[in-house]
């Protein structure tokens, strides 16, 4: 019987970015945009605050685009701070790309195994699923998923009992599947 895992975040991810003011390294997204137009031109930011003094920096959404190439719904959004927004922009790697950041997922995601009956069978099959790109060690979710430390996940890869179709070692963000035989 297939398992079904499911990462969410629980929160959104801090934006790693130096602060000018402070030299923190941390920014929080205030869930905020600005947008100026110069005549038929608009730019965007959403605007993240410095966790260590509070300093607001910009994140570019877009630059110099014309009004009438914009959907209006997205321009609504904009002006009315939409949170949903603020979320799928920063899962937007054009976005981050253009800023050069980069996001720190840590305490910003969970996982739901849908309860803990799987645990006690010899073969257990389990599919993975990402609601959101958060990059996260296979390891570490099989090892809070089944219950075991992460050096007993590592030595069931190694003696062939926890098989994958992908790599198990390193960071992935989008789904896969594992067998543990036990």
């Amino acid at each position: 019987m297939l398992n079904t895992w499911v990462v969410m975040p629980t929160c959104l991810p801090l934006v790693i970015h130096r602060c000018h003011t402070c030299a923190s390294a941390r920014f929080r997204a205030s869930g905020k945009f600005r947008v100026n137009a110069n005549h038929k031109l608009l730019d965007a930011w959403l605007l993240v605050l410095c966790t260590g003094c509070g300093e607001t920096a910009k994140l570019t959404v877009f630059e110099r685009v014309n009004v009438r190439s914009l959907r209006p719904e997205l321009l609504e959004r904009m002006h009315a701070n939409d949170l949903g927004l603020t979320a799928e922009l920063l899962q937007d790697p054009v976005v981050l790309r253009r800023n050069r950041v980069a996001l720190d997922w840590d305490g910003a995601w969970r996982l739901d195994t849908g309860g803990s009956d799987h645990l006690d069978r010899e073969v257990i099959d389990v599919s993975v699923r990402f609601t959101a790109r958060i990059p996260v060690r296979p390891v570490r979710l099989i090892a809070e998923g089944c219950g075991l430390s992460r050096a007993e996940v590592e030595r069931l890869i190694a003696e062939e009992k926890l098989v994958s179709a992908v790599r198990l070692r390193g960071k992935l963000a989008g789904d896969f599947s594992f067998t543990l035989k036990r």
